[in-house]
């Protein structure tokens, strides 16, 4: 394993990741995530059939072409990732989603700037999945590692927002994380095979949760 996805995957990584709870603070406030069983569910269930799917299984093509981009340097190969970044944007029901995705992916990019990798163009203007494509194609990460990693980052963050809002404790997190890895491999390479754009989902609930955090009384997370 390439030990830059170490740092990629880090908590202390730049990017605001951690002042997000992507519904699951609405969830817990009405009552239905509320214990380690819940949550969990909560969990298999976004893996499995949530939008981050789409997401995942995006990045092994939007690598390929930010290498064609990089490469080149021609605008056709900016054009198709300004429409990956249009379309991946606009799967994202919740506005405030797709904010947390743009905010997170030019905090990313701009750290991959200082870290002497600039996007062509020293572009930053792209969400969370592209910025963290760039990062695999800049370090050399071997794109089965880089979704693992990706998906490995967003348990991490959920579990991180968790021990905020529940009576969880951090071994129990911790145990919950180990649970997760064998789906997270297992999806991991399922999405290495699939055509993003062939992938339905069907996480309604983690829509209306997304859409309705904004809503709530008091909030420890931003919207």
């Amino acid at each position: 394993m390439k030990l830059e996805l170490l740092q990629l995957s880090s908590p202390s990584l730049p990017v605001g990741a951690f002042s997000y709870s992507e519904g699951l603070e609405w969830l817990v406030q009405n009552k239905k995530v509320y214990d380690e069983k819940t949550l969990f569910n909560w969990i298999e269930s976004e893996l499995s059939r949530g939008q981050i799917t789409i997401e995942a299984s995006s990045i092994a093509h939007i690598m390929r072409d930010l290498v064609h981009w990089r490469d080149h340097k021609d605008t056709q190969y900016k054009l198709i990732i300004e429409e990956w970044n249009s379309w991946l944007s606009s799967l994202r029901d919740s506005s405030e989603v797709r904010s947390q995705q743009m905010q997170m992916g030019e905090s990313l990019l701009q750290l991959l700037f200082d870290l002497d990798h600039p996007l062509p163009g020293n572009e930053k203007k792209f969400i969370w999945p592209i910025a963290w494509a760039w990062a695999g194609v800049c370090w050399g990460i071997p794109p089965i590692d880089l979704v693992e990693g990706f998906l490995y980052s967003w348990v991490a963050n959920q579990l991180s927002a968790a021990l905020r809002l529940l009576s969880l404790g951090p071994t129990k997190a911790q145990q919950l994380q180990k649970r997760s890895l064998i789906l997270i491999k297992s999806q991991a390479r399922y999405f290495l095979e699939q055509n993003p754009k062939q992938i339905w989902v069907s996480d309604v609930g983690a829509i209306m949760a997304q859409q309705s955090h904004v809503e709530l009384y008091s909030r420890l997370f931003r919207s």
